[in-house]
């Protein structure tokens, strides 16, 4: 499963108000997660989405009381996930099992790697972005701005596609946010699909041979551009 929208705010109503508004068509029908008990306010913003499941540490009374008014809800309450060291996948006659995908939490080997460096808010939005697009089906890309995915193209056969489909769902909000990439550009045609709609940063594994056409891409464009040497290939 991916992601319709992911964003992270001070309270539990903003955060889940900006995720469900970064693709308000795929969420109808779909599952909402937090990692806040669900206060009244939340549940009276969700309240008029048709959602299927709700996932949440826990509810104020009040919230129950909102979500009892709605039919075919299902309301349930989850710890912190604790993180198998394992995933698994079924083969023909078997399991496949390896280490689970996490984003590490050491930045030492991120590299600046254009002309322009990110601002700091920038930074802050590249490691939202980064930790989202670790969660999609590749061909992954992200679009954020201020922790919040206006866009995300999951699952495509080739980049530039996902590209298109996460600019598309922002639908103009990510002009001076940024993008984040699960795997690296192979070639320059993804960072020209982001740079039209004025995304600013850019995270990406780095590793292509035709890197450095990239980073020249992203130097034309005034664009910040960290490689992080580390993907996330999700399939």
């Amino acid at each position: 499963a991916n992601p319709c929208g992911v964003a992270v705010a001070h309270d539990i109503t903003t955060a889940y108000v900006q995720a469900n508004a970064c693709d308000p068509v795929s969420a109808f029908g779909g599952i909402v997660a937090v990692n806040r008990p669900v206060t009244v306010a939340m549940a009276e913003a969700l309240a008029p989405v048709f959602t299927e499941v709700v996932v949440a540490p826990g509810y104020e009374p009040g919230a129950l009381e909102v979500f009892a008014k709605k039919g075919n809800l299902r309301v349930l309450t989850a710890r912190q996930p604790f993180g198998s060291p394992f995933d698994m996948r079924s083969i023909d006659g078997g399991l496949l099992v390896q280490q689970v995908d996490t984003v590490s939490p050491d930045r030492s080997g991120w590299q600046v790697v254009s002309t322009t460096e990110p601002t700091p808010e920038q930074w802050a939005d590249l490691e939202f972005a980064w930790h989202v697009c670790a969660a999609v089906s590749s061909n992954a890309i992200v679009v954020a701005k201020d922790r919040q995915a206006f866009g995300i193209g999951a699952g495509q056969q080739n980049r530039v596609d996902s590209a298109r489909i996460a600019i598309t769902r922002a639908d103009g909000r990510v002009a001076g946010g940024v993008c984040a990439s699960d795997a690296f550009f192979p070639f320059r045609d993804t960072l020209d699909v982001v740079a039209a709609a004025g995304v600013a940063a850019i995270i990406q594994p780095g590793g292509s041979v035709r890197d450095e056409e990239s980073i020249a891409a992203a130097d034309e464009y005034g664009i910040a551009m960290v490689f992080t040497g580390e993907r996330h290939f999700r399939h």
